[in-house]
Parts: structure tokens; sequence; C-alpha cells
């Protein structure tokens, strides 16, 4: 359910990818130095964007670097590193955990399964670290399978459970800017659910597995879908344009504005093509 809020890549400039990888880049390298390798098997571009997002909201001051390591070992990547970093890639091990948990218990996922088992030991301290987060982490995703299993037709409802996730991973601390974040997560939350839902349509139907609009009774509507989904992104950047950014605004506009719609159709056409 992941991997989908990332940059149009085509349209960043040459600054603008260099910065984007070297955050990327700093995130691996951070879940590597907290957890594990093996954690960065989970990596995903979506805790690029939080950590870009955190970064130009609180503009806090930043390590660089350059080095070679196991995974591009030829030639030196640049990377950048910062409390707001490290919080990313906090939260990329503690949603691979459950996430894995979950394909385990409701696919039977044996690669799931073992990864789940190599990530377990780093619960405890992301817990003792992040309990709010971790907490609303694990009850989501349980709750989530829940509905899943229920076979829930409203899909207003687990997508509103996946943003209450994203909801409270947006919100660092509680401040001034809390609310607005918690709004956007919470929309960017329901965009994510539902946009991976039109993804997977037809591959759920034809494995019989859930898939909010199959349980609603929909057939396949493309049309239909959008409206749904430029609702849920007009909610989450009507917060996202009250936080004041400067610091990359526009990278994450490029996200935000174009990224997930480039990613969204392009998800769409492979799975097209697979049927």
């Amino acid at each position: 359910m992941f991997g989908y809020v990332t940059a149009n890549w085509k349209e960043l400039t040459q600054p603008q990818q260099a910065r984007y990888g070297a955050v990327y880049c700093g995130i691996c390298r951070e879940i590597r130095q907290r957890a594990s390798g093996v954690a960065r098997m989970g990596l995903s571009y979506d805790m690029a964007f939080l950590a870009l997002l955190l970064m130009s909201l609180y503009e806090p001051e930043e390590e660089s670097g350059k080095k070679a390591c196991k995974l591009h070992s030829v030639k030196p990547r640049p990377w950048v590193d910062n409390e707001y970093v490290r919080y990313a890639a906090d939260m990329n091990v503690a949603l691979s955990y459950y996430n894995c948990l979950d394909d385990w218990q409701d696919d039977g996922k044996h690669a799931a399964k073992m990864l789940a088992e190599k990530l377990e030991p780093f619960q405890p301290e992301l817990e003792q670290r992040w309990p709010r987060q971790c907490a609303a982490i694990k009850t989501c995703i349980a709750r989530l399978s829940r509905l899943e299993k229920e076979n829930c037709p409203n899909p207003d409802e687990p997508a509103s459970c996946f943003g209450e996730l994203m909801a409270q991973i947006l919100v660092y601390r509680e401040d001034l800017w809390a609310e607005d974040l918690e709004q956007m997560g919470f929309a960017l939350g329901r965009f994510i659910y539902l946009l991976d839902a039109a993804v997977d349509y037809d591959r759920d139907k034809r494995k019989g597995k859930y898939n909010p609009y199959l349980a609603m009774g929909m057939d396949k509507d493309e049309a239909r879908w959008e409206e749904y989904l430029v609702l849920a992104m007009g909610r989450c950047t009507e917060s996202y344009e009250k936080l004041p950014l400067v610091q990359d605004k526009a990278l994450l506009d490029n996200i935000l504005y174009s990224g997930v719609w480039v990613n969204y159709r392009g998800k769409c056409k492979k799975e097209d093509a697979h049927d």
C-alpha cells in the first residue's frame, strides 16, 4: 500500500533530483544504522516525502556527506541527516514490520513472515521512542485487517482507518502545526488507500481478494474512482497549503500535485497490460 507518494522525476530540476536522492539515501543509511541492512528492504519513497515535509516545516540543521555502500558500491552517493530523516527511518521500520505481519497473517506470505522476524527485535525501542505513532500503526492495521476480513462494503471505513494511521505519522510533535499535519495526513491516507484499491481492482477480482469497490458492488469505473481521489487529494493539499513551507516547497509540490498522479496512471497501465 506504500510507494505511491513519489515525485514526477522527469519534471524535477537537477538540484531537486539530487536533493530527493540525498534524503532517500539518508533514510536508507539511518535504517541500516538504527536497525539492520535487511530492514532496508522495506524502504519506500513515501518516507522521503515525510522527511522532506517535516524538514521544510521545521528547518533543522543538517549533516551531509557522500559515501558508497553495499547497495551502491561503485559510485559514492550523497546523503543528508537530521532528526526528521531519523524519524522517517524509524517510521519506515515500524510500518514495514506491521505490514509484513499483516501480509503473513492474511495471505500466508512466507517472505513477509521472515522479514517480520528480522524486524521484531527493533520494535520495543521504536515503541519506546514513538509510543503514539507505533500504537496508531498497530491499532489501525489490525482494524483494517478486520474490516477487510468482514468484507466491509463501505470504502470510507477502511480508507478512514488508513487515514488515521497516516495522520499520526505526519504529526511529529504536538505543537502549533499538529492540527494541520493531522488533517493533511488523514486525507493523504485516505487517498493512498483508495488509490491502491483502484490499481488493484482487477487483480483483487481475479484472485477473490477484498477490495472496497468490489465489496460495494461497483463495476470497474475509473472516472468515478478518480473523482474520489481528486476529492481526497484536494483535502490533503488544502491542509498542506496552510503550512509555512519554503525549503523544498517546489519538490513537495511536484510530489503532491504531479508525482502521485503520474504514479497512479502508470500503475493502472501496468495492471491493464497484465490482463
